[in-house]
């Protein structure tokens, strides 16, 4: 259906007005003076002519049922001729009038109708409150937009009107050419999950472009980009996920998370890159829309200057490339061609006087090498260097080797004409060549998620009946969050390791109880409403003996009754003392677009301290899981270090998976935290010490 919007073979502009200061003017002109070659409809209530073009007073007076309709009049005049145009049986609405979603109140109201409407006829809509749409295949600009971008392999989508004016000005000025340009406005009906489904193998677009500022279906939107990211890269920078946006929560996943980690998450799992800036955005454009897909990543470098072969050799080591080495054949033939005082290995330095002569020999040996996947051709201007002779020399070996190839010619005055060229022959000149690495580097990644196999996920023998009712006798009980007893109980249902722990509810119980457990024990409160206990001095390690387990009880109870007056106490847990291992944090918090985000990194005391976690959206796959743990940065010390042995990293990893799956099957679980998990040495298991669990 979003044919009728992209390649429509009829337009009506409802709105269309002869007088030029009116939105609905600009946007017929636009489509007119573009090259569309469609049937168009000027829809004006008492004008004959507009633009030259006969005008009607209704979309139902219209010859024929056209494509696709843009309404440009005031947001109390939508309704009625939405009605219309299903009535006449249009398929495509671009609603470019604002005063809906977006003001609030009424407004809302209005957006909620008119989506009901759109979909009662079977339309599909862009906007209310966007820009229109652009598409140079078809040439149709069908916006209020001052510019018709160049034709390119770029699709590009954006929740920002404003976005898209500044975007088509500065692509205009840098030569770069769109295929789709798509003001999404409001997202009341066609969103980003429905233009990545109608952009997949989209013969036109080489890459597709993304500026959110928020996903209305996080999981759908997952599912889409797993999809098409496999055949087409996707590129999106996302604005508004900085601290401020954070939600406040009470658990430690909770206060760590954010919407900044859920995006990081969901494009990682998703196989999207991420770009930090709108030049690394459009960086990645130009060279996936210009290059080949890289194969591997070893780069070779020529340059007619040592500092700047060495910046990019630096920021090469710096990106997880890799320098390539060279066969002795390469070595060879660039000893015979260049002067002795050039550099033969990689970074191939030509020497500063070299001209497009010696960027032959050395781009031909280096695209020649089998052991190279790509190149990096550096230059900065000389009085000997041939811009243009050389910017020849690059397209042709480029287009011969079909490698891919990108530029840094650093300067600006004198490189204009020569930028100018590469650019008209799809070769990306980047003004410094780290960017020109991080291009590549990104692209390497890109080609690793496509040839992913397709995840794998664990399915674990659990007892979802006995958590099914603990949930209902909580709630009953008016409260969201589970005690610790009731904590260890889910955890106990989903299959993870737990001390020896009995609840006493005496001085002379707990010296019982922890006597059959075997001193020396561990002795905590046990209160729904304390979250941290070890903050009240609610916490007892290594008692040793009866007399110590009854004054520890008498003493937990007397703080938590101190500093938490109004706490329920359902008494003091005595528990196992788990020998000492390294303290891992499991933690899980909702985010309102994704779902369930689950964290793993150091525990214990330290997790606020270093913050050192990583996140993944659940369900999570084995690989995932196994990329999860490794990305933490104390993920060293797992592995054992100065003879140390090393930890049981499976066991972390499968305990993740189960957090995965109980999240996942329990959508109520908004906050959860094991803190700490004990883990204990390769082969020997992990110990849950610690749970919190807070519903919905």
């Amino acid at each position: 259906m979003l044919e009728a919007i992209f390649s429509p073979r009829s337009v009506a502009v409802v709105g269309a007005s002869p007088d030029p200061d009116r939105l609905g003017h600009v946007v017929l002109k636009n489509i007119i003076v573009n090259g569309y070659l469609g049937h168009v409809y000027p829809i004006h209530p008492s004008a004959t002519t507009v633009l030259d073009l006969p005008a009607y007073p209704s979309v139902l007076d219209l010859p024929e049922a056209p494509d696709m309709v843009v309404i440009v009049i005031p947001p109390q005049h939508v309704l009625p001729v939405v009605e219309e145009c299903g009535q006449k049986g249009a398929k495509g609405l671009v609603v470019i009038t604002a005063g809906f979603k977006e003001v609030g109140g009424e407004g809302k109201e209005l957006e909620r109708q008119l989506l009901a409407k759109v979909r009662e006829y079977g339309m599909r809509m862009i906007g209310p409150n966007c820009l229109g749409v652009i598409d140079t295949v078809s040439d149709l600009n069908a916006s209020f937009a001052a510019l018709m971008p160049e034709a390119g392999g770029i699709a590009f989508m954006s929740q920002s009107g404003a976005m898209c004016t500044a975007i088509l000005d500065w692509s205009k000025l840098q030569g770069i050419g769109f295929s789709r340009f798509v003001s999404l406005g409001n997202k009341a009906d066609v969103d980003e999950v429905a233009l990545l489904h109608a952009w997949d193998h989209d013969p036109h677009s080489k890459v597709i472009l993304a500026y959110l500022e928020g996903i209305n279906d996080g999981p759908g939107f997952i599912a889409a980009a797993r999809k098409v990211t496999k055949n087409t890269p996707v590129i999106a920078i996302k604005s508004g996920t900085t601290a401020a946006g954070t939600r406040a929560a009470s658990s430690h996943t909770g206060s760590l998370a954010g919407s900044e980690a859920a995006y990081e998450a969901a494009f990682h799992q998703s196989g999207i890159l991420r770009a930090r800036t709108m030049n690394e955005l459009f960086d990645l454009a130009l060279l996936f829309s210009y290059q080949p897909l890289i194969q591997g990543n070893r780069v070779a470098i020529v340059t007619n200057a040592g500092g700047p072969g060495i910046i990019a050799t630096d920021a090469v080591e710096r990106s997880g490339l890799k320098m390539a080495t060279f066969t002795q054949e390469t070595v060879a033939k660039l000893q015979a061609k260049l002067p002795p005082t050039a550099n033969f290995f990689n970074p191939i330095d030509i020497i500063g006087d070299a001209r497009s002569d010696r960027y032959r020999v050395g781009m031909d040996a280096a695209l020649a090498d089998p052991n190279v996947d790509a190149a990096i051709i550096l230059l900065t201007p000389q009085a000997q260097s041939d811009l243009i002779e050389t910017c020849q020399v690059i397209i042709q070996l480029s287009q011969l080797y079909g490698k891919p190839v990108v530029t840094s010619f650093m300067g600006g005055y004198s490189l204009g004409p020569a930028v100018e060229m590469l650019s008209a022959n799809s070769i990306p000149n980047y003004t410094f060549p780290e960017r020109a690495v991080q291009s590549l580097s990104s692209m390497v990644r890109y080609n690793e998620w496509r040839q992913r196999p397709a995840p794998k996920y664990r399915s674990f023998e659990v007892d979802k009946d006995r958590v099914r009712t603990l949930f209902a006798s909580v709630r009953e009980a008016g409260r969201v969050e589970l005690g610790e007893i009731e904590a260890r109980e889910v955890i106990e249902a989903y299959g993870m390791r737990l001390p020896q722990s009995r609840l006493a509810s005496s001085p002379d119980e707990a010296a019982k109880i922890a006597a059959e457990i075997g001193f020396p024990v561990v002795m905590k409160i046990s209160s729904p409403d304390i979250l941290h206990k070890s903050d009240i001095g609610g916490v007892k390690v290594g008692v040793a003996d009866a007399t110590s387990a009854r004054d520890t009880y008498e003493l937990i109870e007397y703080r938590a009754r101190k500093y938490s007056p109004g706490a329920r106490i359902w008494g003091v847990l005595v528990q196992e003392m788990v020998r000492k291992g390294r303290e891992m944090l499991v933690g899980v918090t909702r985010d309102p677009q994704f779902g369930p985000l689950v964290a793993v990194g150091m525990g214990g005391i330290y997790v606020e301290v270093f913050k050192d976690i990583a996140f993944r959206l659940a369900p999570i796959s084995e690989r995932e899981v196994s990329e999860q743990l490794r990305e933490i940065r104390t993920y060293p010390l797992l592995r054992g270090v100065r003879g140390e042995p090393p930890a049981d990293i499976a066991v972390i990893e499968e305990t993740v998976l189960r957090i995965s799956q109980l999240v996942t099957d329990f959508p109520e679980i908004v906050e959860m935290d094991i803190n700490p998990l004990v883990v204990h040495n390769q082969g020997e298991g992990a110990v849950v010490l610690d749970a919190r669990i807070i519903l919905k």
